[in-house]
């Protein structure tokens, strides 16, 4: 018997040629249209892979399971982004999406994300149906896509051009074309690329070619996975804005002219501002519990409401599908704002900061700036420790049982749990700790008025913590 197929908090994910093979993808795709047929009469599917390895076979053995139960399928051409899964799927008012991806994992990896017809990702009882229907196995189809193209029920569509045209919808690109700022531009070899060349053809370009193993890196966009491009802005001395997405380009990295890392945190609070302050828009802000209080501060200051929710952006798209959302956002680099789809999309937030440096004619430093003056400057900083699972259920006892009262000489004054432990430490400083839910890792976040204190903190709870 197969072994039981789960869904984590964005998709199924698993190491290629041990569970990721093309006989459980394919009990994957049965227990999708089974699932769509079921809820959706006259049910369609967007159908799509990025750039991993072996991605349109797999897409291909998913998209005529599909069709095999009558179910329309649109199939992207060549790789595509999420993104581009979710605007197809929300445009054509499919049923659904589907694309092949394991997103920022390590090349070892693929996956199979399912999008609901709204244009975001499937709710968690949406999943839970799926997930109940996948059977012990699934014969791979002898039927090629051309069989069902011939039928009516495959057809090849281009989601990139598609995409394209929305951005050209939606940004001014001759005032960013023109405004006289330099784009570097980090692919990481992921499904952004050929976006990016076609509607900034001047930009510097890192890792924009097919490398489906991503020379050996998990295409992150975190600071320590893009070295080259920091490099990259400091040597050039003329790069304004130093851009990244991850492999199916949904998060966004970002650079300021020095080479600096800015986090999500920031990127966040830069929308809000730039939404309200110059695109005249409203809205709730719904953040993830481990984004910075700032987003709060600055959500007061203009009046909004500020929503926070369980870590996954999956709690945030509920919100924005129900709600009017200006901007959802959480600390891994996943942003969705208002005007496009309720989809984390890092091409579209660096379109849209983009614009806001060429309509202001400032710099990403002078734009944080202006926030500062507002919130005030504060650094978030993260640790991730990698311990025995022993010890990370000891600490998450000590956590459940109010056994921490002090990190050192720091003591905490009160504690949120909506999802792990905030710990309030007075003067605007917190500290939190969450375990990841798939690995022996203990996650550890700091707000605090700079970077050092914020490690200082961070190192005060790992003493406390790990001792």
């Amino acid at each position: 018997m197969n072994e039981k197929i789960k869904f984590g908090t964005d998709g199924w994910r698993a190491i290629i040629a041990k569970e990721y093979t093309l006989d459980n993808v394919a009990r994957v795709a049965e227990a999708t249209a089974l699932w769509l047929t079921k809820n959706y009469p006259g049910a369609s599917a967007v159908v799509g892979h990025d750039c991993r390895f072996a991605g349109e076979m797999f897409a291909e053995a998913t998209a005529v399971i599909l069709a095999q139960k009558g179910i329309k399928v649109y199939l992207a051409k060549e790789f595509v982004s999420t993104p581009m899964i979710s605007l197809g799927t929300n445009s054509r008012k499919a049923s659904a999406g589907i694309i092949i991806t394991a997103s920022h994992n390590p090349p070892s990896y693929n996956g199979y994300k399912i999008k609901a017809g709204y244009g975001g990702p499937a709710t968690p009882a949406m999943i839970d149906e799926v997930e109940s229907l996948i059977p012990d196995a699934m014969p791979v189809p002898n039927e090629t896509v051309a069989d069902y193209i011939a039928k009516g029920l495959i057809e090849y569509i281009d989601l990139e051009a598609e995409y394209i045209a929305h951005v050209e919808k939606n940004f001014d690109l001759d005032l960013i074309r023109n405004s006289g700022i330099e784009i570097a531009y980090d692919a990481m070899y992921g499904a952004g690329q050929n976006v990016m060349r076609r509607l900034f053809p001047d930009a510097t370009f890192l890792h924009c070619d097919n490398n489906p193993g991503f020379d050996g890196q998990a295409p992150e966009p975190i600071d320590k996975n893009l070295t080259e491009l920091s490099e990259t802005i400091k040597a050039a001395g003329d790069i304004d804005f130093g851009l990244a997405t991850d492999g199916d380009a949904d998060r966004i990295g970002l650079y300021n002219a020095k080479g600096k890392f800015i986090d999500s945190h920031h990127i966040i609070l830069l929308l809000i501002n730039y939404l309200v302050k110059h695109k005249n828009l409203g809205g709730k802000v719904a953040v993830s519990f481990s984004c910075t209080d700032k987003i709060k501060d600055l959500c007061k200051n203009l009046g909004l409401e500020a929503i926070i929710t369980k870590i996954g952006f999956k709690y945030i798209c509920e919100y924005m599908v129900e709600d009017d959302v200006l901007v959802g956002g959480e600390e891994s680099g996943g942003i969705a704002i208002k005007g496009h789809i309720p989809e984390r999309d890092g091409l579209w937030m660096g379109f849209t900061l983009l614009e806001y440096m060429a309509k202001t004619g400032k710099s990403l430093d002078e734009l944080i700036e202006e926030v500062y003056a507002i919130v005030g400057p504060f650094a978030m900083e993260r640790i991730d420790h990698h311990i025995s699972e022993e010890q990370k259920q000891k600490v998450l006892t000590n956590c459940k049982e109010g056994n921490y009262k002090a990190f050192g000489a720091i003591a905490i004054e009160s504690v949120e749990d909506i999802d792990g432990w905030k710990f309030h430490l007075g003067n605007g400083e917190w500290t939190m700790i969450r375990a990841s839910g798939t690995e022996p890792v203990l996650r550890t976040y700091c707000q605090a008025p700079s970077s050092k204190r914020a490690f200082d903190i961070l190192n005060a709870l790992a003493t406390e913590i790990l001792k």
